[in-house]
């Protein structure tokens, strides 16, 4: 609960009976790795904070897997249509690694929003800072080589780096895993 509140407590200002709100609605959850959180067609009913571990989202489509979100720890994750609207997600969530999750339900969702002064502009900050991630994600597909999309990623994302397949590190960059073993061989001499 304590990387959960610093982590609330670096984007916003909140008092003891938020701290009190927060701590009764997030309930603590470990995860082995490879467990689906979510699966397409089913409903997203959390939102989670990643205390530790790595976490896939990913789409099936015709039997081939496409990494849209990897997700480090400190850091919060849902499937966010699914969950806003409570309709079938069209995305997979899974851990790629052993996870510490603290999560909230979409009533307890609602009554931190209704209760508190501080979630409804907390909420919206999260989803821009991901929006703009994503948006720059977008840039890069446009106007970066796959060398230079996996060397950013590996400067900004190094923890990721370390611990995620070369597959899901390909499917999440765009570039084929044969080739981004070639680049990986080329950055180590």
């Amino acid at each position: 609960m304590k990387s959960l509140l610093q982590f609330i407590q670096s984007k916003t200002s909140i008092n003891q009976n938020d701290i009190d709100l927060i701590e009764k609605y997030f309930t603590y959850e470990e995860v082995p790795a490879q467990t689906c959180l979510l699966k397409a067609g089913k409903t997203e009913h959390y939102v989670y904070f990643l205390s530790e571990g790595i976490i896939k989202g990913y789409q099936n489509i015709d039997g081939k897997i496409i990494v849209q979100h990897l997700v480090a720890a400190q850091d919060v994750f849902t499937s966010l249509d699914s969950f806003t609207e409570q309709t079938p997600s069209t995305y997979y969530y899974e851990t790629i690694t052993d996870c510490k999750l603290l999560k909230i339900s979409k009533p307890n969702f609602d009554l931190l929003n209704n209760n508190t002064q501080f979630w409804s502009g907390f909420v919206k900050d999260i989803t821009n800072e991901h929006l703009s991630s994503k948006l720059e994600r977008l840039k890069d597909f446009q106007v970066l080589t796959a060398k230079k999309r996996y060397l950013k990623f590996i400067t900004e994302q190094p923890q990721l780096a370390l611990h995620v397949s070369v597959d899901n590190i390909a499917s999440y960059l765009g570039i084929e895993p044969q080739s981004l073993s070639r680049i990986r061989k080329q950055i180590a001499f």
